[in-house]
């Protein structure tokens, strides 16, 4: 699986899961304006990471374990330099001169990944992708196969774990910047020469290459970033993909995609809309990925299935509305396709899916793909079809599919809206809180799969009625669950409970994950709301929910909290109709 996306709507802790989560091979690259790292994985796991700008520096990383002295390491450095054509990796030198042996070697290579993730986790912005063709990944970063017989194959999850620990502990102590490493000596930098020469990580590039003949000459490939020129990035594309076109053609093509990659976006809203292309045709990812990033617009690009699923329910867990466009390239029939809609269907209802295709598998599907759910089928150019007019029909097809996606808007659930106006009505009948809360619960329930009333006490919650914790949802609500949660700092059910405020979103709250969930169990998505009751200042009833086992699905929480307010109000005045009726 190949894919391509923007750091900025696809942080890089979300691709890093991806990877992990799918177990695939091949090379991550990062690009920012910070720099450039690539992250090597091996079946989901890392064998390698670099910062093409040097400032992750094995050296330091040595010295800040105590492994070796700031003065054996200028030792290393100064025999790396009087070495000539004869040079080797700093830790290659290190080990054969016995500094360092070669557990602790290991375990620095080990810490310069990690910090090398630590670094790019800084980067709010730029792109990756991630190139399975490579084949390196398999032996090349074998730490000493043929001696030690000893892989460098980590946990993906487990390395990035820690590394959002140090990132965390830096933030807080104000130190984030004293992990990225200034040069600490000319000789220890490797030489510069052309990215487009050799792009490979290899063994040598980490040092670990002398750990298994302690002569192979490093490679010359580490410069620093050079300024940044989309229409060679296009150009490129370009031509790999439409070799045979005249220089005309590729240069009017070039032209429109650096038009749209050097127009100011408009000041516009963060996107409500993720775009996940699925499609094998490298120039068309290319296009959307341009004209989606001008729009302002997610983009996640793909050439295969696997991962969908991930990216889909990351995609909802951000309150982005998932639209999924499946490209059918020429001699496509579209029978896997119409499976592969059946299946994103059932599982996302919320999904908006459209096909892009050809006249040819258009007109075999095109019924049965709008009878199992497809949005729209829109016709994109062909080189099979009309090879003379491609150019110009991609040209007009990219001028109008900008605006279009960016169109496309979450549906809202109709049958909310009516049984909103349903709860108003019923709150006009009730007056007693345990009635007025089971009204809010119950409206919970319809967006959530699990839903918990708990009542107020001076310290702690008490789990009263619920819907799907028990029992299924459909059984409706369940008798009082009696247990117990402790109001605690840092909390949000504490939080919800002072302020008096709805909480909806996705955080390590312990309390939850310690106390609420070994109760209920965990749910496949921590995101969850809590909704305050109020009656005369004061918080007397928190509704908790949750997904439970299904995705995410974008809640109207402007109507779950209007509801909760309106029955405040219901309660408060309940409450001061008995006053004036009591008896003087």
């Amino acid at each position: 699986m190949s894919f391509n996306g923007d750091l900025e709507h696809f942080p890089l802790v979300d691709v890093i899961q991806l990877l992990h989560m799918s177990s695939k091979s091949g090379v991550l690259y990062l690009k920012s304006v910070k720099g450039e790292s690539q992250l090597v994985f091996r079946e989901g796991f890392f064998v390698g990471a670099n910062h093409l700008e040097n400032s992750c520096r094995i050296g330091k990383v040595l010295i800040d374990m105590n492994a070796i002295t700031k003065e054996a390491l200028d030792q290393a450095l100064t025999e790396q330099k009087n070495a000539g054509k004869a040079r080797k990796p700093l830790v290659a030198t290190l080990i054969e001169q016995g500094t360092v042996d070669k557990d602790t070697a290991f375990k620095g290579l080990e810490t310069l990944i990690e910090l090398t993730i630590v670094e790019v986790l800084t980067w709010e912005n730029g792109t990756f992708s991630l190139d399975v063709a490579k084949e390196s990944v398999s032996d090349e970063y074998r730490y000493f196969p043929e001696k030690l017989h000893r892989e460098i194959l980590l946990n993906a999850q487990g390395i990035l774990m820690d590394s959002l620990r140090i990132y965390d502990e830096k933030m807080r102590d104000g130190t984030l910047s004293n992990i990225f490493f200034a040069k600490e000596n000319d000789s220890d930098i490797i030489a510069s020469a052309d990215l487009s020469g050799t792009t490979e990580i290899t063994a040598d590039l980490l040092g670990l290459d002398a750990l298994e003949t302690i002569t192979r000459k490093i490679p010359d490939v580490f410069i620093g970033l050079k300024d940044h020129d989309p229409k060679d990035e296009h150009r490129q594309a370009v031509t790999r993909a439409l070799p045979e076109a005249t220089l005309d053609q590729q240069e009017r093509l070039i032209t429109f995609l650096t038009g749209m990659s050097t127009q100011a976006p408009s000041q516009s809203p963060p996107p409500v809309t993720a775009i996940i292309l699925l499609s094998h045709n490298e120039l068309l990812s290319h296009a959307v990925t341009t004209l989606c990033k001008q729009e302002n617009l997610f983009i996640f690009a793909t050439d295969e299935e696997t991962g969908l699923d991930i990216v889909i329910e990351q995609s909802l867990g951000r309150d982005l509305h998932p639209v999924l466009i499946i490209d059918l390239d020429h001699e496509n029939d579209g029978t896997y396709a119409l499976t592969l809609i059946r299946s994103k269907v059932a599982a996302y209802p919320q999904l908006s899916i459209l096909i892009t295709a050809c006249c040819q598998p258009w007109q075999s599907i095109s019924m049965d793909a709008f009878s199992i759910g497809t949005r729209s089928i829109i016709p994109r150019p062909c080189r099979s079809c009309h090879e003379d007019s491609y150019i110009d029909q991609m040209l007009a097809f990219l001028s109008g599919m900008g605006p279009y996606l960016k169109s496309i808007l979450p549906v809202q659930r109709a049958d909310i809206g009516h049984q909103f106006i349903q709860a108003l009505h019923q709150l006009k009948s009730l007056s007693e809180p345990p009635a007025i809360a089971l009204a809010l619960l119950q409206f919970a329930a319809l967006q959530f799969e699990r839903a918990v009333t708990f009542v107020v006490a001076k310290k702690e919650l008490i789990a009263e009625k619920s819907f799907g914790v028990a029992a299924l949802k459909s059984e409706g609500p369940s008798a009082p669950l009696m247990f117990r949660i402790p109001l605690e700092e840092n909390s949000v059910l504490q939080e919800v409970v002072e302020k008096g405020k709805l909480y909806y979103g996705q955080k390590l709250d312990s309390v939850l994950t310690e106390r609420l969930y070994k109760e209920i169990g965990v749910p496949r998505s921590l995101k969850a709301v809590a909704v305050p009751l109020m009656s005369r200042g004061r918080v007397i009833a928190v509704t908790y929910a949750d997904f439970g086992s299904k995705p995410v699905s974008p809640p109207q929480l402007n109507l779950l909290e209007a509801l909760a307010q309106q029955g405040g109000l219901t309660l408060d005045n309940a409450l001061y109709r008995k006053s004036i009726e009591k008896p003087d």
